[in-house]
């Protein structure tokens, strides 16, 4: 049982490649979460073109495009990372706090230094938060709920205790990032797709991305078949990291300086885990992938930007977001009740 689930949620190699053709085939037929969240997304936006345009607005312009894309990179980047580590059975909760702190780094050592070794530091910062987290949840066998939330306590008591607001200074030229664009796309929207397609390699196209899916699918299964998986949960911490360093760069590029409130306003911890549950994975782990998270980050993005346009009341906004996530992850499992033990894509 253990080896079919491994064999049928990720790319195992064990699988023979016509009968997995035939279960991804079979999964799209079925309501395969991943065309799901992108056709909510076209769904969402059409919806929301047309009743901005009852109310006298104009939803599809040039302008709100661009704005949504840019609103999508930084979840985009911190989902992303996210669903990495979720796909072992584990998560990360420090990611906000690791943003606002990456944000300051930056900053400061551009301030200070130069471009690339503010880049370099962000990213050892990054990595060695999120090779903090995995160690303290395979070695010390803590829950990774508590362990990540441990980790966002210090590094929120770091902030705290030696800053008070804005430090730094980006120069002008690294904030092209936040900025620029190529047409109508924005330039950051490249970094978050070079982002996502190297996490979807890794994750699909790697023997590490096959151990992943093993470990979240069946720990203790993949553990008796060979699998490392202390080593692939702690790879996936460093991994998710590491994309949460970009999503500092980028918003220091966007600021123009670091700033304390940079992750924690815009809630990335919460917004995160739930772009990648809404894009089908599960929270358990084992099932799901980098498309469907980014598929949810553009339906949280659209949605933000209908809710603004209509003048929604933030307490509602929320409450409507909370619905859509709910409907979604209920749409999700209730096949897969009706298949019970039937392989999935």
């Amino acid at each position: 049982m253990g080896g079919r689930r491994v064999t049928a949620t990720g790319p195992g190699p064990l699988a023979p490649p016509r009968a997995t053709a035939r279960t991804r085939t079979r999964g799209l037929r079925l309501g395969d979460p991943v065309a799901g969240v992108w056709l909510a997304a076209l769904s969402v936006t059409v919806l929301g073109w047309i009743v901005v345009a009852a109310r006298g607005g104009d939803f599809l312009t040039t302008t709100n495009v661009v704005t949504i894309l840019q609103n999508s990179v930084a979840l985009g980047l911190v989902a992303v990372g996210q669903s990495a580590v979720i796909l072992t059975g584990s998560l990360d909760l420090s990611v906000a706090y690791l943003i606002s702190l990456g944000t300051l780094v930056a900053a400061e050592t551009m301030a200070s230094g130069g471009v690339v070794t503010a880049v370099i530091a962000v990213l050892a910062l990054s990595a060695a938060v999120g090779l903090a987290n995995g160690l303290v949840v395979t070695g010390l066998k803590v829950n990774a709920f508590i362990a990540t939330l441990g980790t966002a306590f210090i590094l929120r008591g770091w902030i705290e205790d030696n800053y008070t607001g804005p430090a730094g200074k980006v120069p002008a030229s690294f904030q092209h990032l936040g900025y620029d664009r190529v047409g109508p796309v924005p330039v950051s929207v490249f970094l978050l797709a070079a982002v996502a397609g190297a996490v979807w390699f890794i994750t699909r196209r790697t023997r590490l991305g096959h151990h992943m899916y093993a470990t979240g699918g069946d720990e203790h299964a993949a553990r008796l078949s060979g699998v490392r998986t202390r080593r692939t949960v702690v790879v996936a911490h460093v991994i998710c990291s590491l994309c949460v360093g970009a999503a500092a760069l980028f918003l220091a590029a966007r600021l123009g300086a670091g700033a304390p409130w940079a992750g924690t306003e815009a809630r990335y911890d919460l917004e995160s885990i739930a772009a990648v549950v809404l894009g089908g994975t599960a929270l358990a782990g084992g099932r799901g992938g980098v498309a469907g998270t980014l598929g949810g980050v553009l339906v949280l993005a659209v949605l933000d930007s209908v809710f603004n346009q209509l003048a929604v009341d933030p307490f509602f906004k929320n409450v409507l977001r909370g619905v859509v996530i709910i409907a979604a992850v209920a749409v999700y499992a209730r096949p897969r009740r009706g298949a019970k033990g039937r392989p999935t894509a």
